[in-house]
C-alpha cells in the first residue's frame, strides 16, 4: 500500500502516528501540536481564536463566549490543507475546547472530501480503553496493525508492572485532580480509572464522564489527603503562574493534602490531557507521586514537582 498523506489537528494523534513508525507520512499539524519535537517544522494548519497568554479565568469566558454563538474556538487553514491535499485528516469529536472538530473539519473541507476522497478520523476517547482503541483505529487505516498491536502490548505490561507493585497495598489515598483553576474543574474522563491504577482514590468526579466543575468547598468537604494539579494546556512554569487561584482559596489551609505538604503540579500539556501514547507515562507519574516508596521512574522534575506550600 502506497504512503498516504496526513494532517493531524489533534497532539495525540500526532502523537499517536508517529510512535506507530508513520512521522514522515505526516505533511501537517494544529497549532498545538509540538511532540515529538521533529514535527515542528511541518506546516501548522489550525490557529486558537482566543487570546494566547490570558489567564485561567480569562481563557474560560473568551471560550464560552465563542460557543455560545455556536462557533469552534480554533480555525482551520482551509486554502493550506487543500494545497497539501492530504489523503487522511486525523480530529476529533470528543471536546470543542480540545481541539479542532469533527463538524469544523466536514464543514471546511467538504469540497476537498468530495474532490480528492480525503478521508476523515475522527477520534472520542473518554475511557483508557477508548484511548487504546483509536490507537487501533488508526493503525488499521495506515496498514500497520501489527505495530499498534506490539505498542498496546508494551503499554499492558507498564500497566501490569504498577498494578502487581500495588497487589497487596490495601489503603489507596484520596486524590483530588484538578484540571482547571478558575473556574475549578476536576479531571474526568481517563484520568479517575488512572489514579486508581496507581494506587489513589479519585473524588469528585467519574470516570469516562466530562471533567466537571465544582466550588472549592467540596474539594474542602472531601478532605483528599493528595492534591494533583494538572490545568489543560498548561506547563508546570503555566501553571505555577496562577497557582494562587487556589493557595488563596478559603478553606485552603484545613486540607489534609496542604498539612502534609502533599499538592504536586504535573504537565498536564505533555501527558494527563493528551490521550495518546504518553497517557502510560502519565499512570507512571500518578504511581510516582502517590506512591512514591515502590515507584520512582524519574519523571520528578520534569513530569511533576511537589508545590511547597
Amino acid at each position: 500500500m502506497p504512503d498516504k498523506k496526513i494532517i493531524s489537528l489533534l497532539p495525540a494523534a500526532t502523537e499517536i502516528v508517529c510512535a506507530l513508525g508513520l512521522e514522515n507520512q505526516l505533511i501537517g499539524r494544529s497549532h498545538e501540536c509540538d511532540y515529538p519535537e521533529s514535527i515542528k517544522n511541518l506546516p501548522i494548519c489550525s490557529a486558537a481564536k482566543f487570546i494566547p497568554g490570558s489567564n485561567s479565568a480569562s481563557i474560560d469566558k473568551q471560550v464560552k463566549e465563542i460557543l455560545s454563538d455556536a462557533l469552534s474556538i480554533y480555525t482551520i487553514d482551509e486554502s493550506l490543507i487543500k494545497e497539501l491535499k492530504p489523503d487522511i485528516i486525523i480530529t476529533q469529536a470528543q471536546c470543542e475546547v480540545c481541539a479542532v472538530s469533527l463538524k469544523d473539519v466536514e464543514s471546511a473541507l467538504i469540497d476537498l472530501m468530495d474532490n480528492n476522497n480525503t478521508e476523515v478520523i475522527s477520534l472520542e476517547p473518554h475511557f483508557l480503553k477508548d484511548v487504546f482503541r483509536d490507537i487501533s483505529v488508526i493503525a488499521r487505516r495506515l496498514d500497520v496493525e501489527e505495530c499498534a498491536e506490539a505498542l498496546l502490548e508494551s503499554f499492558d505490561e507498564r500497566i501490569g508492572i504498577v498494578s502487581h507493585k500495588l497487589k497487596f497495598k490495601a489503603s489507596k489515598p484520596k486524590v483530588a485532580s484538578i484540571e482547571w483553576l478558575s473556574p475549578i474543574m476536576v479531571a474526568g474522563n481517563w484520568i479517575p480509572e488512572m489514579i486508581n491504577i496507581a494506587g489513589g482514590t479519585p473524588i469528585l468526579t467519574e470516570n469516562g464522564k466530562h471533567s466537571p466543575f465544582i466550588n472549592f468547598q467540596q474539594i474542602v468537604t472531601e478532605n483528599p489527603e493528595i492534591i494533583i494539579i494538572i490545568p489543560c494546556g498548561f506547563s508546570i512554569q503555566r501553571t505555577l503562574q496562577e497557582i494562587n487561584l487556589l493557595v488563596e482559596q478559603k478553606g485552603w489551609q484545613d486540607i489534609d493534602a496542604v498539612k502534609n505538604n502533599q499538592i504536586y503540579i504535573a504537565d498536564g500539556n505533555q501527558y494527563f490531557n493528551r490521550p495518546g501514547p504518553r497517557i502510560i507515562d502519565s499512570i507512571e507519574i500518578l504511581a510516582e507521586i502517590i506512591n512514591p516508596k515502590l515507584f520512582s521512574y524519574g519523571y520528578e522534575g520534569s513530569g511533576w514537582i511537589r508545590f511547597n506550600v
